[in-house]
Order: C-alpha cells, then sequence, then structure tokens
C-alpha cells in the first residue's frame, strides 16, 4: 500500500467511526477557543480492533520505513497513550508517555516510565493542529536527554504554523492522513457539497477568521 492508498483509508476509517465529524451548519468549540467545522476525537479507534490494528500497524511500517533503531517508543498523553503501548508491544520495546504537564503530587513526573539519557525515542501522537502541545513532549524528552528521531500521528490538519512549528524545532512529522485527502474523500462520496468543500479550504487556510468569511 502506497502512502496515498494508506491515507485514503484512514481518512475513510475515521469517517466510518465518527472519529471525524464534519459539521458546518452547527460548528465545533475547539478547548483553545478556536471555531471549527471538524471535530477529531482519534481515542474513538481504539473501540474499533479494526481501524485499530490497522493504524498500529501503519505506524509499525512507518517506523521501518523512516527511522533507525529505535530504544523506546512514547505516547503524548492522553489520546497517544494506549496507541503508543501498543506500537511498543508490536516492536518488543519499552514504551513511556509524556504528560501535558508535571503530575502535581508523589514524584511529580513528567515523563511516566523509564528513559535514560541517549536513548532514541520515536514520538507517537494522535492528532497535530498547531504542534504546539505535541511538541512540548519532544521538548520534555530532549531535557532528559533523549535523542528524538521524530514524531507519527494518525492525522493532522495540515495548518502551516504546525509545519513552522516543527521545522523550527527541529523535529520530523509524519502523518498516517491529513485533512487534504479526508475533504477530497468526503466530496467525493457526497458527504459535503461543492459550498462545503469551498468552505472547508477556506476554514484550513484562516481557521481564526473562519466564521466571518461563512
Amino acid at each position: 500500500m502506497n502512502k496515498k492508498e494508506q491515507s485514503l483509508k484512514i481518512a475513510k476509517l475515521l469517517l466510518q467511526i465518527n472519529a471525524i465529524k464534519i459539521n458546518l451548519a452547527n460548528y465545533f468549540t475547539w478547548a483553545s477557543g478556536l471555531k471549527s467545522p471538524i471535530y477529531c476525537d482519534n481515542r474513538k479507534t481504539l473501540s474499533y480492533p479494526e481501524t485499530r490494528n490497522f493504524i498500529k500497524e501503519e505506524f509499525v511500517n512507518a517506523i521501518k520505513n523512516n527511522f533507525g533503531e529505535v530504544d523506546v517508543v512514547a505516547g503524548v498523553a492522553t489520546g497517544a497513550i494506549a496507541q503508543g503501548a501498543l506500537v511498543a508491544d508490536c516492536l518488543g520495546l519499552p514504551f513511556v508517555y509524556v504528560r501535558s504537564s508535571p503530575k502535581k503530587h508523589g514524584l511529580e513526573n513528567l515523563i511516566e516510565g523509564v528513559v535514560t539519557k541517549g536513548q532514541t525515542v520515536l514520538v507517537i501522537e494522535d492528532l497535530v493542529s498547531t504542534g504546539a502541545s505535541s511538541l512540548k513532549a519532544v521538548d520534555a524528552l530532549r531535557k532528559a536527554g533523549c535523542n528524538v528521531l521524530g514524531m507519527l500521528a494518525i492525522f493532522t490538519y495540515g495548518f502551516k504554523i504546525a509545519e513552522e512549528n516543527f521545522k523550527n524545532a527541529d523535529c520530523k512529522l509524519i502523518t498516517l492522513s491529513d485533512y487534504e485527502t479526508l475533504i477530497s474523500y468526503a466530496h467525493k462520496n457526497n458527504l459535503v457539497t461543492d459550498s462545503d468543500l469551498v468552505s472547508l479550504k477556506k476554514w484550513r487556510t484562516d481557521p481564526e477568521n473562519w466564521t466571518a468569511t461563512l
């Protein structure tokens, strides 16, 4: 399966299980306050064994095809903990996860699990929007002395700011599917209209001012 076929299948699966929802009439509000015609909850993939296993297998293939020796797999809390653990188990590798902020009691860990200075780490993420929260995990691992090889994510919105953030952080990002593939598939299968497609493209280009352009 080539990259295009992979991306298309992932997009189709995410829509089929309602992990991704598109609604231009009653848009969603993200935690950041951003108004969006799309909402992605990739945690739902864990409830569907066929989808879950396909994602795991494609993650494993991507690691083998794009990265060298990996010592540890790290998941970004909380959405990528389970997927990261599945990938680590499949590869027979240690697993850790990185919190968004240090635990407020006990050992006050930011990284849960065991990593040592000099280890090579591959980071698993479920979703990339701006990349800011994802890259906090990369930064935490680097501060722990790890060599972060890069990040794999199930889906990206493809925001320009995310591309810039990963470039500035010198972190390689590979995603299994993306926004362009998703909306193209949705349009071809009559899940969105021609005018919907135009609006969806406008949102991706300028999400902060999207509601003003509807």
